[in-house]
């Protein structure tokens, strides 16, 4: 059996650290995900559960924001508990075992506009096609 899951999307928090009571480091976080496609027009939006843990969960908390894109590859997981009327209910989280940066240092930030004395750089010259001379008189392909 195979569970993997890879996805791409924004922080919609600062991660949570906590540390168990044998001390190990565990970060919650939630990724809100775009979908590749629309209905009515509408881009819906999916917000899923994350937990890092260890090394992976004190990585999380110290690079990434709130609005931070991350990439993260774990384990989906469900997770049964009761709430506080005691209705069964099930929690879909994933269990990260990496985690990537999904952007670029000065993610959001504009790009340094160009000055008027910096003029852009020639575009490449394109090679033409030359039609290669034909040895044979009677234009007989040789095969």
């Amino acid at each position: 059996m195979l569970n993997r899951i890879i996805i791409y999307g924004r922080l919609t928090r600062d991660p949570e650290l906590r540390y168990t009571q044998q001390n190990v480091p565990v970060a919650s976080f939630t990724i809100a995900v775009d979908r590749d496609f629309s209905t009515n027009g509408e881009k819906k939006t999916d917000f899923i559960d994350c937990v890092a843990w260890r090394s992976g969960g004190e990585f999380v908390s110290k690079y990434f924001t709130k609005g931070s894109l991350i990439v993260v590859e774990g384990r989906l997981e469900s997770r049964k508990w009761q709430d506080r009327d005691g209705n069964n209910r099930t929690s879909w989280e994933i269990n990260v075992d990496h985690s990537y940066f999904g952007g670029s240092k000065r993610d959001g930030e504009a790009a340094p506009a160009q000055s008027a004395a910096t003029s852009p750089a020639p575009p490449p010259q394109q090679q033409g096609f030359s039609e290669i001379p034909d040895d044979e008189d009677d234009g007989e392909l040789p095969f």
